[in-house]
């Protein structure tokens, strides 16, 4: 399943030059990571307080390909790439329409109360692995399936739409 979350490119995420000041993509796709954890059924808040636990990027490793413009309508797409017992791989893309402009490779682990690293609940290594066979339901949300893409990809509109 890959998850797509729309994002507007506001006159505070560009430089002087009218582009996407590069730092605000690794903003852009934590929005759309969030939103991934969040369709998953994965309530971070509930996770933190009841397992004790947190997700922290442990690795980003990122290509800027093109560049997204004031004004701009972007998407961001997750995909699980794998999950292990200690770590969650994601490829995040960040598109305008069918062009590419940002690709990124992301590590996430969990930490406990303490800063120390610890392995990723069983209950949430099992939702993330139904993601990879499945499209997740958001209940109650406006859910489309979007076909313009290769692959099964469930898309949000823009609230202020």
């Amino acid at each position: 399943m890959i998850h797509s979350h729309p994002v507007r490119v506001y006159y505070e995420d560009t430089d002087l030059a009218g582009i996407v000041y590069y730092a605000n993509y690794l903003k852009f796709i934590e929005r759309g990571r969030s939103e991934w954890i969040a369709v998953l059924g994965v309530d971070q808040m509930e996770v933190r307080a009841r397992l004790g636990v947190v997700f922290a990027v442990r690795r980003v490793e990122a290509d800027y390909l093109r560049p997204a413009r004031f004004g701009d309508d972007l998407v961001v797409t997750t995909r699980l790439a794998a999950v292990t017992g200690a770590r969650i791989l994601l490829e995040q893309d960040v598109l305008r329409g069918a062009e590419l402009l940002f690709a990124a490779q992301v590590t996430l682990v969990c930490l406990g109360d303490e800063g120390a690293a610890a392995r990723v609940p069983a209950e949430i290594r099992q939702k993330m692995s139904a993601g990879l066979h499945q499209a997740a339901v958001f209940p109650g949300a406006d859910v489309r399936l979007d076909t313009s893409l290769d692959a099964d990809v469930l898309a949000f509109p823009l609230k202020h739409r």
